[in-house]
């Protein structure tokens, strides 16, 4: 064992060295501070219907699922979900997993292997590249957003007889932006490839997400993936698509079929959540307008989803913005070297509905005062 305790402190003394070390930060539960790092998009997280929802299922069904979802661990509430998810995304099918990592886990290992090819864009999150790596497909990273070079790549993949995959995010957290869905859309029909869409940060802030708001919704090209811990201030994820692809990852998705089921509690509080979406679409338009407002106010574009990102000028005066902020009462993420590129370290704020009018309003007068002393 010491020639292991000796790497993993080799390990954390070249993390300390290159600024990379993480700390886990304990959050207490009647914390005051205002809470514009997380991604509780529309505030749905300590909703009263949401908590007491979550609170009465952990009270009927136990505290967890018991089993995995083949023995014993489907639960009528998961069956609720997968309904009323499908529904309010236009989608034939839906299936419920533990977490929105395991969701594109899911998917992609069961349908690429190695006579597959997959294109994926620059900016996909961890867990589809994560997917793509286990699924050992032939993989061509695209320059991000780039139709073109998806459109080549389709092309070459048709010529050798390829099955397809193109993985893209609806909006792009980091970035802002949202992805060409229409364009590539086309492309796959036409190639008779699958346009694999995470909707992690376009659901619930675009309603039923950027998918359907184009009216791409149910098309046999295009299949979804979802996080239930966003918008849904919840845990969980999901797969949307053709009743025929939920079958096959009941069958085949190694990630749905060795864990254990969504417990209890997060499934019936996505589930409230979701009901809480559908009721009140105020909620996705509060994001949007806030997001536009304080973009504007701080002089920076517009992104597409609730994470706006601001450029510092340098990594001392982000981190320093940060630490003002904090002591201001607001909790902001911070992007630096080495985790983003030289000359692009970034305040990042996510925008939520759940933070009440006055508050809001103090926040952003405190953010613009900030932005300004620090840049």
């Amino acid at each position: 064992m010491s020639r292991w305790l000796d790497w993993l402190a080799d390990e954390a003394a070249r993390r300390e060295e290159a600024g990379l070390t993480r700390r886990l930060r304990e959050r207490p539960a009647d914390d005051a501070t205002t809470d514009l790092a997380g991604n509780d998009y529309l505030g749905l997280t300590r909703d009263p219907a949401v908590r007491q929802a979550a609170a009465d299922a952990a009270l009927r069904w136990g505290g967890g699922a018991s089993a995995s979802r083949l023995v014993t661990g489907t639960l009528s509430l998961h069956g609720e979900l997968e309904r009323e998810l499908a529904d309010y995304l236009g989608q034939p099918a839906a299936l419920v997993l533990s977490t929105g990592y395991h969701a594109n886990l899911a998917l992609v290992t069961a349908l690429a292997d190695r006579t597959t090819r997959v294109l994926s864009d620059a900016h996909v999150h961890a867990s589809l590249v994560d997917a793509v790596r286990l699924s050992r497909a032939r993989l061509t990273v695209v320059p991000h957003s780039d139709v073109g070079a998806v459109r080549a790549g389709l092309v070459e993949a048709a010529s050798a007889g390829e099955r397809a995959l193109v993985l893209v995010e609806s909006v792009y957290s980091v970035l802002g932006d949202a992805a060409p869905l229409v364009e590539l859309a086309d492309l796959c029909e036409r190639y008779d490839a699958l346009l694999v869409v995470d909707e992690a940060h376009g659901l619930g802030v675009h309603g039923p997400g950027l998918v359907a708001a184009l009216g791409l919704a149910g098309r046999p090209h295009v299949v979804v993936t979802a996080t239930l811990s966003k918008s849904l201030g919840s845990q969980g994820g999901a797969v949307l698509g053709p009743a025929a692809l939920r079958e096959h990852l009941v069958n085949r998705a190694r990630p749905f079929i060795f864990d254990t089921g969504l417990a209890p509690a997060p499934t019936a509080a996505a589930l409230a959540a979701l009901r809480e979406v559908r009721r009140r679409p105020e909620l996705g338009a509060t994001v949007r307008s806030r997001v536009a407002a304080l973009a504007e106010a701080l002089g920076v574009v517009a992104p597409a989803g609730a994470v706006l990102s601001v450029p510092m000028s340098s990594p001392r005066a982000a981190v320093a913005a940060q630490a003002a902020a904090l002591d201001a009462g607001l909790r902001v993420g911070c992007f630096r070297p080495p985790s983003v590129p030289d000359r692009t370290s970034r305040l990042r704020v996510t925008v939520t509905a759940g933070v009440p009018d006055d508050d809001w309003t103090r926040a952003v007068d405190t953010l613009v005062a900030l932005v300004k002393e620090h840049q």
